[in-house]
């Protein structure tokens, strides 16, 4: 154990710091480190290197080489700059290299060298140029500022959402500032630069200038200045070789530190976990690497070789040409265990269970100790924690060894946090390893989620052991193994060495019918790529047509969209198709197209019945379907001509239609309709009145309510009214006059056809029973029971039923008696009754 604490190095009396290898590069540098542009992304994130061949005391001999590598040292990606020079590199959140040129031209490359995309930031800068530039980090995402040769400021916050700022002008500035960084407050991007003894802060609206509180006197320049991985603390270098440290804000002083040294140093950063006991910076020379805080001794390295920083949430990554390492505080449970002389419970059970392993009796003397305390679960609980801060897989099998043997000698102890701590180090241990090379410590891990984690091992197209943790996981399939597969899948298509059919079989083999992939995503990715065959093939695997019709519309593949919309049997869909077909040919082969398709071609005519009624009128010309153009022109007739010569052409045009279709009822309807149209204009002329449009029963009832029977009867006889009709029309139209005297008369004129019940109950439903009983004496037997009951004559009526002997009737009058006033009448007819059932 004491071996164990060799590397422990106090900062202070509360905190301890340490510095452990991670790996041992193996990367072939053809530069100093000092040579070139250097970005490493956090959370054990790659490193990107591009020898700086503009810097002007070493002139460039050679284009120079943009080199990407893991953070142990594993190519992945190398290739010829042939852009302007560059001025910046940085990592965003998504672990895409953005590369900030001289010009203001943002270049975004992937992890394996691929470019992204490209973005300006503003021709202000284009014509001043770059000095300056940082890459930053915030909750909305990865921003980048900008120093112009004009010394202003520009930045945006989030280079998703490309929306630029231009931050107020520093007051006389004429130089660069010594140093500057960004800051972020109030979930709002500032600039805080420094100007000799000054310091300014500038934010959207106005520069301000700020003064540390409690700053040495005698400052004359800030040469270096730092801001913590959460942006709540500030480091402030001087010239005086002081290190300030407080709060972002500038309200608060943590700590100062007199290091002795006043050269300004090439890096600083901050050094600090979550929780810490000791807030702490790094500060890097060319030899020398120091750590500070609130103590007055400081924490000194030598740097044997060309040195660079990466602050991390917890600690900070120091890499060279040979080694990659790790600076971090000495966690709290690993402080407490393996710490000279510790009496803390986990030190005490760790104890024991190595005794216990030599079968050592010591190892229930440190049980029962623990035990007497009452501190067992703690014991349990501090080897636990301390086996996750642990690098090594060694030290983290002992301690939970440890653990899992205090476990025993406890009833109820849960198992959640054992087990899961367990799950968490096999997966860490595997992306530590050098071949993938993500140096993650527990607390980045459990602040980058497993998810993230994931997509950084699809970026590095890790499938197996993306998979393989998500299996071990036992993560749902959508939000795992799915959706890696569906990433391999996209990175499949862009091998362009395989051909189309083998690459759309591999993956259906792989993927078959996988829950939460789509197949409509992979197609996209290989259109995108210039496959288009390819992406045909694996539409067909795609069980959900919606998914396969736009991208097929986008790959101008129309009329095999058109089919795959029809097979879905949705309407929708095949309406978007054929409004996409109709723009994109022209009018005859859209037609040729649709006689093809009988679906479509019936759709769509619903579709212009609505919306284009003289695309409608060509469809049925193509067809020669007279039928339906000969409908077309009725409806036309009414729809839109008012005029009654251009309604009559109308319904002629139809007539012929109809007699070219061999449909000679339509023809001769629509052509007495066109007599009709005639007859009705010359009687609006002739006796004002609105008679247009009216049918021909309304035009006869119109003109018997006008008083013009003859004219209604020629109209009958020119249109062959039936009789039957003419005087259902005729009595109709009298009784609702109420001339019931031109009634009577027309009652008279002949024997009626329709008999002389109607006459009863037309006259009955205008109340009028003096007139209705006028025609119930002239209704024929065989009615007048029913005659006799409208008009209310009972007696009469049950008189009828019995000199017919008829049971229905005699029944239906027996319906109609109520009460005492008609008592007489129902004992009529039951003594009927009863007499005709004895004979």
């Amino acid at each position: 154990m004491d071996c164990y604490t060799a590397n422990w190095n106090p900062l202070g009396d509360s905190a301890f710091y340490r510095k452990y290898e991670l790996y041992s590069m193996d990367w072939d540098l053809k530069e100093e480190l000092r040579d070139c542009l250097v970005a490493a992304a956090p959370y054990g994130g790659p490193i990107a290197l591009l020898r700086n061949p503009w810097r002007k005391e070493k002139p460039a001999s050679a284009r120079p080489v943009l080199e990407i590598y893991s953070a142990s040292g594993v190519p992945l990606a190398s290739l010829l700059w042939k852009s302007g020079p560059v001025v910046s590199l940085g990592w965003s959140a998504e672990e895409e290299l953005l590369c900030v040129q001289e010009d203001g031209v943002v270049l975004v490359y992937g992890l394996h060298g691929d470019f992204r995309r490209h973005f300006s930031m503003g021709n202000e800068v284009l014509q001043n140029r770059v000095l300056d530039a940082r890459i930053f980090h915030t909750e909305f995402g990865s921003g980048v500022a900008i120093l112009t040769g004009a010394h202003r400021f520009t930045l945006s916050a989030n280079v998703g959402d490309l929306k630029l700022r231009r931050m107020p002008e520093v007051p006389g500035l004429q130089s660069a500032p010594s140093c500057w960084t960004t800051v972020c407050q109030d979930r709002v991007a500032h600039i805080l630069l420094a100007v000799g003894p000054d310091l300014y802060l500038l934010d959207h609206a106005a520069c301000s200038a700020v003064t540390p509180p409690g700053l040495a006197p005698g400052v004359s320049s800030f040469l270096q200045m730092a801001v913590s991985f959460t942006y709540r603390h500030l480091a402030l270098f001087t010239d005086t070789g002081y290190i300030w440290m407080g709060t972002a804000s500038l309200k608060e002083k943590l700590c100062e530190f007199n290091c002795n040294i006043r050269a300004p140093p090439k890096q600083m950063v901050w050094c600090s976990r979550p929780r810490s006991k000791e807030r702490a910076v790094v500060v890097a020379w060319e030899r020398r690497l120091m750590v500070v805080g609130d103590a007055p001794e400081s924490i000194q390295f030598v740097l044997d070789e060309d040195s660079y920083l990466v602050p991390e949430l917890d600690g900070v990554r120091v890499f060279s040409r040979s080694t990659h390492e790790f600076l971090h505080e000495v966690p709290v449970a690993s402080e407490e265990i393996f710490k000279i002389a510790s009496m803390a419970p986990g030190a005490l059970l760790l104890e024991a269970q190595k005794e216990y392993e030599k079968e050592s009796q010591k190892a229930d003397e440190y049980l029962r100790e623990i035990q007497e305390l009452g501190q067992l679960p703690q014991a349990v609980q501090q080897c636990i924690e301390a086996a996750g801060h642990e690098h090594w897989p060694d030290m983290q099998k002992s301690l939970l060894r440890a653990a899992s043997f205090g476990k025993c000698f406890l009833d109820r102890f849960p198992p959640d946090s054992f087990v899961r701590m367990c799950q968490d180090l096999r997966v860490l241990n595997a992306v530590r390893d050098y071949h993938i090379g993500i140096p993650l410590t527990y607390s980045q891990y459990k602040q980058l989620t497993i998810q993230v984690l994931l997509d950084r091992l699809v970026l590095r197209r890790l499938y197996p052991l993306a998979i393989q943790i998500c299996e071990y996981l036992r993560l749902p399939e959508v939000q795992g193994v799915s959706r890696i597969l569906a990433h391999w899948a996209c990175y499949k298509v862009q091998q362009k060495d395989v051909s189309d059919e083998d690459v759309a079989r591999a993956i259906n083999q792989k993927l078959g019918d996988t829950p939460g992939v789509s197949y409509s995503d992979i197609a996209a990715r290989a259109y995108g790529c210039g496959r288009t065959e390819l992406a045909i093939k694996l539409l067909e695997y795609e069980p959900r047509s919606g998914e396969q019709v736009p991208l097929l519309l986008k790959m101008k593949r129309s009329k095999l969209a058109l089919s795959k919309a029809i097979e879905s049997g949705d309407t929708d869909l095949v309406f978007t198709v054929l409004l996409h077909l109709k723009n994109e040919l022209n009018r005859g082969d859209f037609f040729m197209t649709l006689r093809n398709q009988p679906v479509a071609l019936s759709l769509y005519r619903q579709f212009c019945k609505h919306q284009e009624l003289e695309t409608l009128k060509d469809l049925y010309n193509q067809d020669d379907n007279h039928q339906e153009l000969g409908s077309f022109h009725i409806r036309a007739s009414y729809a839109a001509e008012e005029r009654i010569e251009g309604r009559v052409a109308a319904l002629q045009t139809a007539a012929d239609a109809f007699y070219k279709a061999k449909n000679e009822f339509a023809a001769k309807a629509t052509e007495d309709q066109m007599r009709l149209l005639r007859l009705q204009r010359r009687l609006e002329d002739e006796l004002g009145g609105r008679f247009l449009d009216l049918s021909l029963h309304d035009t006869v009832t119109t003109l018997i309510l006008s008083g013009q029977n003859k004219r209604a009867e020629q109209l009958a006889r020119d249109f062959r009214i039936p009789d039957k009709r003419l005087w259902w029309l005729k009595l109709t139209a009298l009784a609702d006059l109420e001339d019931w005297e031109e009634l009577e008369k027309f009652s008279k004129s002949k024997k009626s056809p329709i008999g002389y019940l109607p006459f009863v109950e037309i006259c009955m439903k205008q109340h009028n029973k003096y007139e209705a009983k006028k025609y119930a004496s002239r209704v024929g037997p065989e009615q007048k029971v029913k005659a006799l009951l409208l008009v209310g004559d009972m007696a009469q009526a049950a008189d009828v039923a019995i000199e017919h002997r008829n049971e229905a009737e005699m029944s239906l009058v027996l319906s109609h008696c109520t009460g005492a006033t008609d008592g007489a009448t129902a004992d009529k007819i039951q003594r009927a009754r009863a007499q005709a059932q004895k004979k």
